[in-house]
């Protein structure tokens, strides 16, 4: 009788286990969803984020949250989304400079990227612009060098923060025309850019999302695009290459989840992220942006981050950059 009671008991938790629990593949999501990006509302990739947010939420059956929690470049965001609990209800939404800048300029940052994030998929490629204020007297890029090296440590740049991005091609860009520019890190895209618009600065790096809506309303001149090209949606506006050589600066956003995030779930995530980038309103909306969607796979975007930690760490180092 009492091996008989002890099956049944031992029956009842099998049964549990198998149908009751569940996989985690079966049980995701359970709750809203959230995307964290480390800047403030109002940049390129906040803005792709809150394209996409609709629709993926349509497709997990529950909300997707954009949470911005800016500060320290990013560093503050990525370090929330490594403590949150590994279940793919929390993932980060970053850029070259996160996944990629950061480990080179910040030698003591509180997570290591490699080992506390799982690399989920490269959400885009994007080409910065450089922006001037209308005021300024230039109208092309061998104007503004010209201009720059007549006036050493006049002419200023902004940036949507210390250390990133938009600030290291600044840096690279007076290093390549041999000027002394001055660096104005601000906290976010929009206020760079605003400040660009009002004159307090002469230029600055950002994606074409950020600034051409100001490009329309005469606000800011669109005066170069930093990718090997010029860009479909912008013919007559010249890559910076065409008169620096060798000068090109791409960024990028890309998805990655906490570490020990079940293989299951994040297989759920690539999916609905491939289906809403092949979206054909999406895919309009992001390269009209000055985006270009890729949805990479796991391991296609793990390889291209490892690639451009290792030419950025070079950059920086030959280039001797340091965060303000």
């Amino acid at each position: 009788m009492q091996c008989t009671f002890q099956f049944f008991r031992v029956f009842l938790l099998l049964f549990a286990l198998t149908f009751g629990l569940g996989s985690p593949a079966q049980t995701f999501p359970s709750k809203p969803l959230r995307i964290v990006i480390g800047f403030p509302p109002g940049g390129g990739i906040d803005m792709v984020a809150r394209l996409m947010a609709p629709k993926l939420s349509e497709l997990f059956g529950q909300p997707v949250l954009i949470e911005n929690k800016p500060g320290a470049n990013g560093v503050l965001g990525m370090d929330f989304v490594v403590k949150a609990p590994a279940d793919g209800h929390t993932l980060f939404l970053g850029t070259l400079g996160n996944f990629s800048v950061n480990p080179a300029l910040y030698p003591n940052l509180p997570f290591n990227v490699d080992k506390q994030f799982v690399p989920l998929t490269e959400l885009a490629s994007v080409s910065f612009v450089l922006f001037v204020n209308p005021a300024l007297p230039v109208k092309s890029v061998s104007d503004l060098v010209a201009y720059a090296k007549r006036q050493p440590d006049a002419v200023n740049f902004s940036s949507s923060s210390s250390g990133g991005l938009p600030h290291l091609a600044g840096e690279l860009f007076a290093s390549a025309i041999g000027a002394k520019m001055v660096h104005v890190p601000y906290k976010g895209s929009a206020a760079s850019i605003s400040d660009v618009m009002a004159g307090q600065v002469h230029m600055t790096f950002e994606a074409a999302a950020a600034g051409m809506p100001h490009v329309k309303s005469g606000r800011l001149r669109a005066l170069a695009v930093t990718g090997a090209g010029r860009l479909p949606f912008l013919p007559d506006v010249p890559a910076v290459q065409e008169t620096v050589p060798g000068f090109q600066v791409v960024n990028w956003y890309g998805m990655a989840a906490p570490a020990g995030t079940p293989k299951e779930v994040l297989a759920r995530w690539h999916s609905e992220i491939a289906k809403v980038l092949a979206v054909p309103e999406i895919r309009e909306k992001m390269v009209s942006m000055g985006t270009d969607p890729v949805g990479s796979s796991p391991e296609e975007f793990a390889q291209f981050v490892k690639l451009e930690t290792a030419k950025w760490t070079r950059i920086i180092r030959d280039a001797q950059i340091r965060p303000d």
